[in-house]
């Protein structure tokens, strides 16, 4: 069976209200077509056979525009709906209850990282009892915290300060399903707080550094960009 990958959809998207109202953030407009058009147009270079969206706030607009639009893509669909915000963590978790794989690739609705995903499954599997994380090089940040990692073992995740020189967690993962890393969570919690840090306490995160593309439209600044940028994006190009 090919890939599976979660999209977590459910963002309330309350720090880019001031330009976008109406619609989910993975929704948001970005010349002309929906973020979330852009995630599918990426996944679609990889052998993925079905998405598992995780869908909560308005999610009538993602399933309907995913009614008409999804047979453009090589892939089927699937939803795990909250029907209250179950978090990050309570997302991930609702989702891989409806992934038929043990190996699941997760994406942030809001995010756009454009790494070899073939690379990251690969290294994965040398670790297929750790999540693996995709890493993005930066400089001059404020707005991520930088993650400190001893060759490929992930040792740290500092706070939110400025760093001259860092990686960042990219919100890319691959999770195996037998890992139970979600036993004794309740249904609503965070999957960095409650499940990365505490994995990472115990040496079971790997985080793999790539440097394509990477932007987060969750700031009107960013959202901007992404406007601007993604036409001349070569794999966005229809």
């Amino acid at each position: 069976m090919g890939k599976e990958v979660i999209i977590l959809a459910g963002g309330l998207g309350t720090r880019l209200r001031s330009v976008v109202s109406d619609v989910p953030k993975c929704m948001a407009p970005v010349a002309g077509k929906p973020f979330l058009w852009y995630l599918l147009k990426y996944l679609s270079n990889f052998d993925v056979e079905r998405v598992v969206l995780s869908v909560g706030y308005l999610r009538d607009t993602i399933i309907d525009w995913v009614n008409e639009y999804g047979g453009e893509f090589p892939f089927g669909f699937d939803y795990a709906i909250e029907t209250t915000p179950l978090g990050t963590g309570g997302g991930i978790k609702l989702a891989l209850d409806k992934c038929l794989n043990n190996d699941v690739i997760v994406l942030n609705g809001d995010t756009f990282f454009n790494v070899e995903l073939n690379e990251i499954c690969g290294q994965h599997r040398l670790h297929p009892t750790s999540i693996a994380l995709a890493l993005k090089p930066m400089e001059h940040f404020d707005r991520y915290g930088n993650v400190r990692v001893n060759g490929n073992l992930i040792v740290d995740f500092e706070e939110k300060k400025y760093c001259d020189k860092g990686v960042i967690n990219g919100g890319i993962y691959v999770i195996s399903k037998s890992g139970d890393f979600f036993n004794g969570l309740p249904d609503k919690f965070s999957f960095e707080t409650d499940v990365l840090q505490l994995q990472c306490a115990k040496s079971n995160l790997y985080g793999f550094v790539q440097d394509g593309y990477f932007i987060d439209i969750g700031i009107p600044e960013d959202y901007e960009r992404a406007n601007k940028d993604f036409p001349e994006i070569p794999i966005f190009k229809e």
